[in-house]
Order: structure tokens, then sequence, then C-alpha cells
């Protein structure tokens, strides 16, 4: 489990490919500490495990479907990406719960600065944009955000300064694809409500938002 506060920005160091699935090599250091082989380390919000360790670096293995899922497919050697530690029992819990299980990718459609903000927004498939609600949380390549607003093709958070210094987000380019977690509340009162996210559950899925919005 994890916070969606990124502890640090890591460089791809080696991917590995053979087919479907591979491995990944990343650099860092923060992440590195007190962490041990079969430990859980966030990459962009994907949840891996840890399979080797050396003095600033660790790899994790990554099978098919999280190929398919997310973005980490487009990485390569020297590619930033954002690291955080599961969370430990006396830590704080300074962003929302995130499981590291990616619901699937978006794609940065417009980046707008205002004063000392930067405005990025995110189009997505149906099926996530039906479980964020404005003022909700949204994890995006690991990092949790607030959702400014959201309509029927996109969704939109604002970037701080500390959180453009410390994350990668602000690295990416219009065109690039971002892997996206929904809220997980929102994702277990969909299946409570008999919703199932497709586009054939369009009235469940307004009946959730309804609901959301209210609370």
């Amino acid at each position: 489990m994890f916070t969606g506060i990124i502890e640090e920005i890591g460089i791809i160091k080696r991917v590995s490919i053979a087919g479907k699935s591979g491995s990944l090599e990343i650099t860092a250091t923060k992440v590195l500490h007190g962490s041990k082989i079969g430990d859980s380390i966030a990459v962009n919000g994907v949840c891996l495990t840890v399979t080797q360790m050396s003095e600033n670096s660790f790899s994790a293995d990554v099978m098919a479907e999280t190929l398919r899922r997310t973005s980490l497919a487009s990485l390569s050697a020297g590619s930033p990406v954002n690291l955080e530690r599961a969370i430990s029992a006396d830590g704080r819990f300074g962003g929302h719960i995130v499981s590291g299980h990616i619901d699937g990718t978006g794609r940065i459609i417009k980046l707008q600065k205002e004063e000392n903000a930067v405005w990025v927004h995110v189009s997505a498939g149906r099926e996530i944009l039906a479980l964020i609600v404005e003022k909700g949380s949204i994890a995006i390549d690991g990092i949790s955000l607030t959702v400014a607003s959201v309509n029927e093709t996109e969704f939109c958070v604002s970037i701080i300064p500390h959180t453009a210094k410390e994350t990668t987000l602000l690295s990416k380019k219009v065109g690039d694809t971002v892997n996206l977690e929904n809220d997980i509340i929102g994702k277990y009162v969909q299946k409570l409500l008999g919703a199932r996210g497709s586009a054939d559950s369009e009235s469940h899925n307004q009946k959730l938002l309804d609901w959301l919005s209210e609370k």
C-alpha cells in the first residue's frame, strides 16, 4: 500500500523485455534505505517487487499484464520515474490510499501555466472517468493529486511548484501517456452498486457519480 507522496525520482538504468514480459533496473538512493528483496516499490505508480539490489539500484520483474495496462513498456534507459516505498505502519499518511494497481492509462492533452501552478489536462477512457469526482483523489504516475474538474472526456489537476520539483509530471509533454489509478474507495462503491464500469453500464456510472458528488 502506498500514499502517492513521491519520495524521489529514479532513473531507468536497464530495460530487458523478452516477448511480453521482462525486468527493469532502476538507479535510486532514498527508496533503497531499509528496503530488501521481496519488498514493494511503486515505479510511476506501478507496484513492483524488488528482486535484486545493489548499493545504488534495484531490479524488478514486469509481467505481461503490467506492460499491457501501464506505460512501463515505453520506458528506456535514462527515463526518469517516480518512486515510493510501501508505507510503513508508523508512517505519515500524507496523500490517499494508493494500491499500485493501475486501472489504465491517460494522455496529457494540455499544459497551462497559471501564476505559480500548472494545469494538467488528461484524457482517459469512460470507465476511468466514471470514478473521478471533482475534489476527489487520483494517482497520476503514482502521484496523489486532487481533481480540479472532470467531464465526459477529460479531467484536470493543478500542479504546485513543490510537486513539479519532486516528481516527473511536468517533464511530460502533450501527447505523453501516464498511468492512472482511481481512488480505491470509489471502486468498492461501484462494485457494491453493481456497476461494471463499461459502456453498457452508463446509467449505473451516472448514479455513482451523483452519489459521490453529494458526499
